[in-house]
């Protein structure tokens, strides 16, 4: 396995400019714009979105940017490179990080435009992005370290800020069995990484309601099992993993809890018509 520093999977750039040049289409993964001072307008796809200091965007690899600058503005973006989906590299907090990062941007209702809408989660980022560029300037002992673990803090921000931007998607105790539903949407999301949290009788226990309880209002409510939307999901997973990186088809079986990866490719066969080795040639002959 490779060991690369933090720099071959995190860069950080800042500058100040009153045009926006293009960006050229590079490697990476995904971006979160910070907007340091300075205003202007934001276009993507065909919408029309206003900045302003403090603002900060997450970018996807597909999401090409145009920016009219009213104000001369200061930008400090953080960028994500492919190697986040590297399978062959030795990196602590890689899994941490890819997990947030696809949290935020494979949120059902995610939408671009500003991502924080609490204001003291606001001022943490900010704090957070001017230690992170102190410890980039300074380079002193365990300073990819202390980044490392700050960038862990901002994603964390960020996906909780994108969350309750839906309020439907809040876990809250709501007698309202309109909102139940999301919430156990939202139960889900957050931990579909651990199969433990995922058994019917821990969600149950979680909402303080029987299983059958549960199940029952779940299929009432969908019209699909509970189990079978958390395998869904599991798949939705899988074929992003299968499209955007190198991960074996075992690794992603073991990253989702299958049992093996004759478990993945039997599940994934059944619902996607396809093994996933097929699928991911399938993505590759249509580039």
């Amino acid at each position: 396995m490779t060991q690369l520093n933090l720099q071959d999977i995190f860069l950080i750039q800042r500058f100040t400019t009153s045009r926006w040049d293009s960006q050229p289409k590079q490697d990476f993964y995904f971006e979160i714009i910070f907007i340091e001072d300075g205003s202007g307008k934001i276009l993507l796809n065909g919408k029309t979105h206003t900045y302003k200091a403090r603002d900060l965007f997450v970018l996807s690899k597909d999401e090409v940017l145009d920016v009219k600058i009213h104000e001369t503005t200061t930008f400090v973006i953080y960028k994500f490179t492919q190697l986040l989906l590297s399978s062959k590299i030795n990196f602590p907090d890689r899994q941490y990080w890819l997990r947030r990062s696809e949290f935020i941007l494979n949120h059902p209702k995610r939408v671009f435009k500003d991502a924080m809408n609490n204001t003291e989660d606001r001022d943490l980022i900010w704090r957070i992005v001017f230690f992170i560029r102190k410890e980039n300037n300074n380079k002193e002992q365990y300073y990819l370290h202390i980044i490392a673990n700050m960038v862990s803090t901002a994603l964390s921000v960020i996906a909780r800020n994108i969350t309750e931007a839906n309020p439907e998607n809040k876990i809250i105790r709501a007698p309202a069995k309109s909102n139940r539903i999301e919430e156990i949407y939202a139960y889900i999301r957050y931990n579909i990484y651990d199969s433990r949290l995922l058994k019917i009788s821990t969600i149950a226990k979680h909402f303080k309601i029987t299983s059958s309880t549960l199940s029952n209002y779940f299929k009432k409510e969908t019209g699909n099992s509970l189990h079978n939307y958390i395998l869904l999901y599991k798949l939705g997973i899988a074929k992003d993993r299968l499209g955007n990186s190198n991960f074996t088809v075992s690794q992603i079986a073991n990253q989702l809890g299958f049992t093996d990866e004759s478990h993945l490719t039997r599940i994934f066969k059944k619902y996607c018509e396809k093994t996933p080795k097929q699928y991911k040639d399938s993505l590759t002959a249509d580039k």
